[in-house]
């Protein structure tokens, strides 16, 4: 269970020295545009990945004044520090040095709902793959491991293909075979137990958002072609091998669980068919369905969500507040007091946003 007691930002994009103690429900973060929620979200969202969801270049995110920023977070039993400059970045819990951002997921897991990250449904394969494998990740940690080595043989097998030299390829072709299948096997996995989720009585308040959660699905694509058994390590070496000739010819691979996405649709209705406000909807579903599995086995995951209002009724909007309330989840949320008045009655703790100073009104 992950509950933030304090938050320090230092020189975070125009947030320049705040420190907050935030409620352990729902936080909501009021304000005109431009005068620093997302920034706010984009602070919590780092100290759990070490990274931005909104862009990879530094100078972007410290404070035109500053050389450095520094964020630090109370979790638990935990504190948190990530500190980091041009040239070197430094991330500690408890005082002890850590180099790896896996560690920080699971002590900060964290479910984000942002337009600026992008919607799930209809979003590009890149961004499911991203959620599909946080999920992935917080109910199987170990995948981790074949997620790096998959990434490190692919990385080898392109550098081979690119160079024309074929003495290892079949030993990597091996490898990747190995680490692709068990990929595959703990996505598909995953999805199932997400589908048995959407349609348990847990999510029954999700579906008077739409018309009925079951006309509700997503199909997963593991990247491979069709005749591939996408579980079966011998069907993808196999695959790999016959393929040779031509992956030398276009110099990298093409094919595999670098390629994967997932398929939605809505009452028959493929997903580029969908409008704005469907997306949305059936993105919110999608994230908040993950959240509910995750707390099914145990993990409480930290809610962020920017600018819930936009495109989405009062209705909705107070459907998704009042079932956020019910799943007993630390929230942090932002508005620009479109739906003031709906989200009051959830009982917030309210902070004020002004030109990067936050205030918690009383």
């Amino acid at each position: 269970m992950a509950i933030i007691s304090k938050l320090s930002i230092h020189q975070f994009r125009n947030l320049i020295s705040q420190y907050i103690t935030p409620d352990k429900n729902i936080n909501l973060f009021i304000s005109d545009n431009a005068q620093g929620k997302t920034n706010l979200i984009e602070a919590i969202y780092y100290l759990g990945h070490n990274r931005s969801f909104k862009t990879k270049t530094l100078k972007e995110i410290i404070n035109s004044d500053a050389d450095t920023f520094q964020l630090s977070v109370e979790v638990d039993a935990n504190k948190i520090k990530l500190e980091k400059t041009k040239n070197k970045t430094k991330v500690t819990i408890n005082q002890s040095k850590i180099d790896n951002a896996s560690q920080l997921s699971c002590l900060l897991p964290i479910q984000i709902i942002t337009p600026d990250k992008g919607f799930i449904v209809n979003g590009t394969p890149k961004n499911k793959r991203s959620y599909l494998d946080w999920g992935v990740f917080h109910v199987k940690p170990e995948t981790i491991k074949a997620f790096k080595n998959y990434h490190k043989i692919l990385k080898n097998i392109n550098t081979l293909l690119g160079n024309n030299q074929t003495n290892e390829l079949d030993f990597w072709f091996l490898e990747l075979a190995k680490h692709s299948a068990i990929i595959n096997k703990n996505r598909l996995d995953y999805l199932q137990q997400l589908r048995e989720t959407l349609l348990s009585d847990k999510t029954e308040t999700l579906g008077k958002l739409i018309d009925s959660l079951d006309k509700f699905n997503y199909e997963f694509s593991s990247g491979w072609p069709k005749e591939v058994d996408q579980i079966n390590e011998q069907s993808i070496y196999q695959y790999l091998k016959k393929n040779t000739t031509s992956l030398l010819r276009i110099k990298y691979l093409n094919y595999g669980s670098h390629k994967a996405n997932i398929n939605f649709t809505f009452d028959n209705r493929s997903e580029c068919f969908f409008s704005r406000g469907e997306q949305k909807t059936l993105s919110i579903i999608f994230w908040l369905t993950q959240v509910v599995l995750l707390i099914n086995l145990g993990v409480k995951p930290i809610v962020l969500i920017d600018d819930l209002s936009s495109e989405l009724d009062h209705a909705k909007v107070n459907i998704i507040l009042q079932y956020l309330k019910t799943l007993d989840v630390q929230t942090f949320m932002t508005d620009i007091n479109h739906n003031l008045s709906t989200i009051q009655q959830i009982n917030p703790t309210i902070f004020q946003i002004n030109k990067g100073v936050i205030t918690q009104q009383k």
